[in-house]
């Protein structure tokens, strides 16, 4: 193994909280919706590509609304996050900076342009990954978004850790091995390894 690539909510942090604050005050100064965002709502979409998200929360909207106001969320949450962050699971920089001695570490989610980023700027922590990739950067599903990073960074050997089934689609899509983050928000079928902590990655590699 020459590398480890990472899903991120549910992986390597809970920004779930901060999401919903930021959501609500979009949704709160929009006369289409009538509800609020719980973090059950948020939690159930954990992991789905940008457009399934949108069709779940917001199933009554036309096409072109739903988009409008799911791009005004994410630019509001991209914003939030970076300034006031998320939770990072138990001590993530300290296994992520062991890790990084031993292999080239990067992150492919299923997120907006700018949130990857606001989760570096935030939380400090960019200094241990290589690169990173996203859908609203390149259009491509999270298993492209991983054949992509493996391809541009010439890796022989990855791995990819992630908490729902999607992450798991994605990367048997890759043809790499899965570590599932039992802690996560989702569950999955199967798996290659399995970690109940985010530490458990230093005995496992």
């Amino acid at each position: 193994m020459d590398s480890i690539i990472f899903d991120l909510d549910g992986t390597l942090w809970d920004s779930v909280d901060s999401i919903k604050v930021s959501w609500n005050n979009v949704i709160q100064a929009n006369n289409q919706i009538r509800e609020e965002l719980t973090r059950e709502d948020l939690e159930g979409v954990m992991g789905l590509q940008m457009d399934d998200i949108a069709k779940k929360l917001f199933p009554a909207l036309e096409d072109e609304v739903r988009s409008k106001i799911l791009n005004e969320c994410f630019e509001v949450e991209n914003t939030y996050i970076e300034k006031h962050g998320g939770i990072p699971y138990k001590n993530v920089e300290n296994v992520l900076k062991e890790l990084s001695k031993k292999y080239k570490l990067f992150i492919v989610s299923n997120c907006q342009e700018g949130y990857i980023e606001a989760f570096y700027k935030y939380h400090g922590l960019e200094k241990y990954f290589n690169d990173f990739e996203n859908p609203g950067r390149t259009g491509l599903s999270k298993g492209e978004n991983i054949q992509l990073i493996i391809k541009r960074n010439q890796l022989s050997n990855p791995v990819y850790v992630g908490d729902t089934d999607g992450d798991l689609k994605a990367a048997r899509f890759a043809g790499i091995p899965f570590v599932y983050a039992k802690y996560g928000f989702g569950e999955v079928s199967e798996y290659d390894e399995v970690i109940e902590e985010f530490e458990d990655l230093l005995t496992l590699y």
